[in-house]
């Protein structure tokens, strides 16, 4: 295992950096249709992840399951109080361990470190079924510079529901580019970019593709499934978040968000 400390973080190389790659299965040949190309590049998938001990297993072992080998697992454990980077430690091909709370630079730090291709920014309360880095390595292509797939509540209550429903509307029909706890784009235009703006810790998703766009089309891919946690509706209320989304939306649009603060919810 490899450990280095170096300007106030620390980074561990649990386990190999570049997973092994998975041979697909060799159907019979058609001479009516030829066969898909299999996708080759490599994705970093980065977890920022804040006293996350209780979900972040969950998640991983999901990465785990993956169908598609060519990927690189990195979780950055920031200002954290509870067990989280015991938990992620073994279980990930790269764990960064930060003194300080801060989504944005975790997040930035982690593409820093990054040695794929594509990047796929994960919360760490979000599972992937096992056809999705498969699924977005084939329909993320390279006139695309921002995506998010198909979003789902982590517990079936109507009204979460029919939240999502109207989430997974907005990002279909391109009436919002949103996420759904997963932010899809390419190294390179990450990079050029600038990456999330540091300082914002509300929107700050929207904010980044936003700019990613101009590099290309934004890409829902419908063919796979985000299941999310719902412990911020289930503590706050389903109406006060959304009343939140809103206030937040229309002072984006007219404001600065720089001062408004996330509040943490575990």
């Amino acid at each position: 295992m490899l450990v280095m400390e170096t300007r106030g973080f620390v980074i561990e190389n649990p386990l190999p950096a570049i997973t092994k790659w998975i041979k697909p299965s060799s159907p019979r040949r058609s001479f009516l249709r030829p066969e898909r190309s299999v996708p080759s590049q490599m994705i970093s998938i980065i977890i920022p992840a804040h006293n996350e001990e209780r979900y972040l297993p969950k998640t991983l072992e999901a990465l785990r399951r993956q169908n598609y080998g060519r990927y690189e697992i990195i979780v950055i454990a920031n200002g954290c109080t509870d067990r989280t980077a015991e938990v992620a430690r073994n279980r990930c091909h790269r764990l960064i361990v930060l003194s300080q709370k801060s989504l944005g630079v975790s997040r930035n730090l982690g593409a820093r470190m990054a040695r794929g291709e594509l990047l796929i920014f994960l919360d760490a309360d979000t599972l992937l079924e096992p056809i999705t880095l498969r699924r977005i390595a084939t329909d993320f292509t390279d006139q695309h510079a921002a995506g998010t797939i198909r979003g789902w509540p982590g517990c079936e209550r109507l009204k979460y529901e029919l939240i999502y429903l109207l989430k997974n509307l907005t990002h279909r029909t391109g009436f919002h580019s949103g996420s759904s706890g997963v932010i899809i784009c390419w190294r390179k235009h990450f990079i050029e970019s600038g990456g999330f703006d540091e300082g914002l810790e509300v929107r700050e998703n929207s904010e980044l593709i936003r700019r990613l766009m101009r590099f290309g089309k934004y890409k829902y891919v419908r063919e796979a499934t985000a299941t999310t946690s719902m412990r911020r509706y289930d503590q706050r209320g389903c109406a006060r978040i959304i009343w939140l989304w809103l206030k937040l939306w229309v002072q984006s649009q007219f404001g600065d968000l720089h001062q408004r603060r996330y509040e943490t919810v575990r």
